[in-house]
């Protein structure tokens, strides 16, 4: 399948991790948190962490630890078909398309729970066709974006003139969550909000660009290594300090793998998810000589997004070039499972 279009989309509102910390000082459940979780959130947030600034979406980012269940999941409700709708319609902009010339659309999300889901509201905000196929996937976590391109490229399979949206959005700030375990008050200090779309044809778009060579690598036993939760009718990120490592290792399985591919082509780069500056140290002392500066670029404006990063730096990268005839760019992303994917980007 073929790339014509895409586009990325944030809440306008940003945050520095200082003023993060200012938010955090003057929060109700600050006043719950054991002096050890709060030297904690003080070291992340007025250090270098990889990370200058996040975007949020919540409206209310100053009581967000204090909302009810309820209050969360509105939030989510309004404002993650929102945030898809505007990455959606740049990228048709981009692309020279009309929404009613959408034939499938697909959206992934792992940050709150609709039924029916973002693809219902977004449909509705952009007046896609009444027949055009909706699928929402669900559940896949910070991995998420490539395994929703894997199904776009199924049904492109079978009807190679259509056109295919894919979107990635998730409102993290909808799922924050704080208590005293380090895996929580990380994530607090790492995850922002934003979308990325994507759209797919069976035919070659303006960049030439294709994408193929799908892969996929899970392992259930580290389940709880990184998974979200229930807790008091709230989404909490469960995640282990092991995690570089596991996806350090997952990512080289994978890449390995696809080396041994029989004839396949040579890797110019990698683009990854940006998961934390330590994930991306890992992977890159696990994955000698490829430079994930376009993820780290990605972390540093915009903090963990869980889905959309992976899409975030593909588009950061190709601002400075794309791929040529020297070889693929290897897209990656990893997360809840364990699991981690790839696939290539290439001419």
């Amino acid at each position: 399948m073929y790339l014509q279009a895409l586009a990325t989309a944030l809440p306008p509102t940003a945050y520095t991790q200082a003023e993060c910390w200012n938010v955090v000082q003057r929060s109700e459940a600050r006043q719950r948190l054991n002096r050890r979780s709060v030297l904690t959130l003080q070291a992340i947030l007025r250090h270098d962490s990889g990370i200058a600034t996040r975007h949020f979406a919540m409206p209310d980012i100053e009581h967000v630890f204090s909302l009810t269940p309820d209050e969360l999941n509105e939030g989510f409700r309004r404002e993650a078909p929102r945030l898809a709708a505007r990455a959606l319609t740049a990228a048709l902009t981009q692309a020279g398309l009309m929404a009613g010339q959408v034939d499938a659309l697909f959206i992934c999300t792992c940050t709150g729970y609709l039924c029916p889901g973002v693809t219902s509201y977004v449909a509705e905000q952009l007046e896609l066709r009444t027949d055009a196929f909706l699928q929402d996937l669900v559940g896949l976590g910070c991995g998420a974006a490539i395994p929703s391109l894997r199904a776009a490229q199924a049904v492109l399979a079978l009807q190679p003139s259509a056109v295919v949206a894919c979107v990635a959005v998730e409102v993290c700030s909808a799922a924050f969550y704080l208590d005293d375990d380090p895996g929580v008050l990380v994530s607090a200090c790492l995850f922002g909000d934003g979308a990325a779309a994507t759209i797919w044809r069976g035919t070659p778009g303006p960049s030439g660009l294709r994408c193929d060579s799908f892969s996929t690598l899970h392992q259930p036993e580290n389940r709880d290594r990184i998974r979200f939760e229930m807790r008091q009718g709230k989404l909490r990120n469960l995640l282990h300090a092991s995690v570089p490592g596991l996806a350090a290792a997952a990512v080289a399985e994978l890449l390995a793998g696809e080396h041994r591919r029989p004839g396949s082509r040579p890797i110019a780069r990698m683009i990854a998810h940006v998961g934390g500056r330590d994930v991306l140290d890992a992977i890159e002392k696990s994955c000698p000589g490829f430079d994930l500066s376009a993820s780290r670029e990605v972390l540093r404006e915009c903090g963990n997004m869980s889905s959309p990063s992976v899409l975030f730096a593909l588009e950061r990268a190709l601002r400075n070039g794309a791929p040529d005839e020297k070889g693929d760019w290897w897209l990656t992303s990893f997360g809840a499972g364990f699991s981690a994917h790839g696939c290539r980007v290439g001419l």
